[in-house]
């Protein structure tokens, strides 16, 4: 009789494969630098400060590539289609949106394998946001 594996692949995590919280911290401290300056997403995000969404993306990207589950235990269930519902998320916010992330992930410098892996990510999640094609 086969017994199957139980819990995680053996090895690094994908979130410590890239260095851990660190380079989160620079992909999504990036990324806000374009969002701030950005005339169709800024006002999407209203607390004065991005910090409170920095924290939140970060925390969640973290614990969607395997590391602290401090997102979850904080926020619960991502849900993000409905988290996102308040917004006008359209084709040209998700391409911004795509816009301000290739330049996030292209300072991480990561190998292309991991680079790869993340964007697809990160591409197939901005698509599944769209939640109107109104202008």
């Amino acid at each position: 009789m086969t017994t199957l594996p139980v819990g995680p692949p053996a090895g690094p995590s994908f979130f410590e494969q890239i260095g851990g919280h660190a380079t989160f911290v620079r992909l999504v401290d990036t990324f806000y630098r374009g969002v701030a300056a950005d005339p169709v997403l800024r006002p999407m995000y209203p607390e004065e400060d991005l910090g409170p969404a920095k924290e939140r993306l970060t925390l969640f990207l973290e614990r969607y590539w395997g590391g602290p589950t401090t997102y979850s235990q904080e926020r619960g269930h991502p849900r993000l289609r409905m988290r996102h519902n308040p917004f006008k998320v359209n084709p040209d916010a998700r391409d911004r949106w795509l816009a301000h992330m290739r330049v996030a992930v292209d300072e991480l410098g990561l190998p292309p394998l991991q680079d790869e892996t993340l964007w697809n990510y990160l591409e197939r999640a901005a698509f599944a946001m769209v939640n109107t094609f109104e202008e």
